[in-house]
């Protein structure tokens, strides 16, 4: 091929391109352009205030913006290659099959996204909740997309997948202000029932902690082989719990012993008979 020849094939694509990207064509395109970029900030910003007003966590308010964000943005991507004449339909099948290889590569992360989104919709637990989650116990410190860290009584930090927090039993230990405290004490038979109840009354009675509404209990719940099981049942503020449970505990067996009952343990009484 000669040189004028060739000279005259980058003519003719220059003037092919030119005759496509006419001047109408270039204005058509910069006006879709501009109004794709308009409609996508007020777009954006409507929802933004949507989503503000609304109840839902932060977390899944600023990630629900971001993925519509994406979406008007490939939106307006589409229309304006449309404008231009491109037909979109083989780059939508395209990036269709490329999304379905990456949801399959993605599939554990997915998995974690949306048990972070249920998550943060139904609201099980807070920040600073005391919860229990499958094999997983913990106070609460964050809840995440992909990860809810909960931090446990002797500071190690975990950082749990939300798919299996999602799938599990959750107990949620401060989802009431007030918890009952529960106790299962002995005392021989030889210790009159009512001494026993006087006693642990005066127990719960000195400590403000414990409610008075509803009030103490205090019953005999079963006889034993070798003592009388009694149950207290008493309600403190959720975060007092332990700190009664333990109280109790170490003031039971002096209050016993200064009252006179003894607290027994299991064993077998043998008495030998002289038939003689």
């Amino acid at each position: 091929m000669s040189v004028d020849q060739a000279m005259g094939t980058v003519g003719g694509v220059f003037s092919s391109v030119s005759l496509n990207l006419s001047l109408g064509l270039l204005i058509k395109v910069l006006f879709t352009v501009v109004c794709c970029i308009v409609a996508v900030k007020v777009v954006s910003g409507v929802i933004a205030r949507v989503l503000n007003r609304s109840r839902l966590e932060t977390t899944l308010s600023r990630f629900i913006q971001s993925m519509l964000r994406v979406v008007l943005y490939f939106v307006a991507i589409l229309i304006i290659l449309g404008s231009l004449g491109i037909d979109v339909t083989s780059l939508i099948a395209l990036l269709s099959v490329a999304g379905l290889a990456v949801s399959l590569a993605l599939q554990n992360t997915l998995s974690n996204l949306a048990g972070g989104i249920q998550l943060l919709l139904t609201k099980p637990f807070h920040a600073g909740d005391y919860v229990e989650a499958g094999a997983n116990s913990g106070t609460v410190q964050a809840v995440g997309l992909a990860y809810t860290v909960l931090v446990t009584p002797d500071n190690k930090v975990i950082h749990v997948p939300n798919s299996d927090i999602a799938a599990a039993r959750i107990i949620n230990y401060n989802g009431k202000d007030t918890r009952r405290v529960e106790l299962k004490v002995t005392a021989g038979y030889d210790s009159p029932i009512q001494t026993v109840k006087d006693t642990i009354n005066a127990l719960i009675a000195a400590d403000g902690r414990i409610h008075a509404d509803p009030a103490p209990f205090v019953t005999v719940s079963n006889y034993g082989p070798s003592s009388i099981e009694y149950t207290v049942r008493v309600w403190c503020a959720a975060g007092d719990y332990w700190g009664v449970y333990f109280e109790l505990m170490n003031q039971l067996k002096p209050a016993f012993d200064a009252a006179g009952v003894e607290m027994t343990y299991d064993h077998v009484n043998v008495h030998i008979v002289d038939k003689k």
